[in-house]
């Protein structure tokens, strides 16, 4: 486990190194607010909701958000409670006001993935996969910014997966069941 935390943190310290540069940090701090309480993809969500044709890619998307608020920021940031890279790493440079919750697991990275996933899986490639760069982009900047370790990210990514996954199927499951109901009032 100690291997674990050292690498983390050395990875962060890295980063600060080697790929912070002064002239890209607008940039990040830009994409880490894309994802500050999952607004652009709640927004994005509701958006596809007012089309008929992409109705149920919104309703999919922001079940696998619940989904995974649900589980990130709800249930395991509190039994977790892990403290935040910057107050555990002396030499990290934070660049963002310091968070008020704890470290494990990133809800940005949460619910850039599964609403990114449900996209993937719900939409064209075309419109899908500058999504999920998006989504990639606002997981890397959580690093870039000192926010969180890069296992923090990872879980994040992980159960954004896995709400993405799940909202997929209980939409397939409610489509199925209403499309059923249909043909018998028929």
């Amino acid at each position: 486990m100690e291997f674990l935390i050292n690498l983390d943190g050395n990875i962060l310290l890295w980063i600060q190194e080697y790929i912070r540069q002064d002239w890209m940090d607008g940039f990040w701090k830009c994409i880490t607010s894309l994802g500050d309480s999952g607004w652009f993809w709640i927004v994005l969500s509701f958006l596809l909701m007012l089309p008929r044709q992409t109705r149920w890619i919104g309703i999919t998307s922001l079940a696998a958000l619940v989904i995974g608020a649900l589980i990130t920021n709800v249930t395991l940031k509190n039994l977790v409670a892990r403290t935040r890279p910057y107050e555990m790493i002396d030499d990290l440079i934070l660049l963002i006001e310091k968070q008020g919750d704890y470290s494990f697991p990133s809800g940005h990275t949460c619910a850039s993935f599964a609403a990114a996933g449900v996209y993937w899986r719900m939409m064209p490639k075309k419109i899908a996969v500058p999504l999920l760069v998006l989504a990639s982009l606002i997981a890397f900047s959580r690093l870039y910014v000192g926010v969180h370790y890069p296992s923090d990210v990872l879980g994040g990514l992980l159960i954004g997966l896995f709400a993405a996954w799940a909202a997929w199927h209980m939409q397939q499951y409610a489509r199925t069941h209403r499309e059923k109901r249909r043909s018998e009032e028929l």
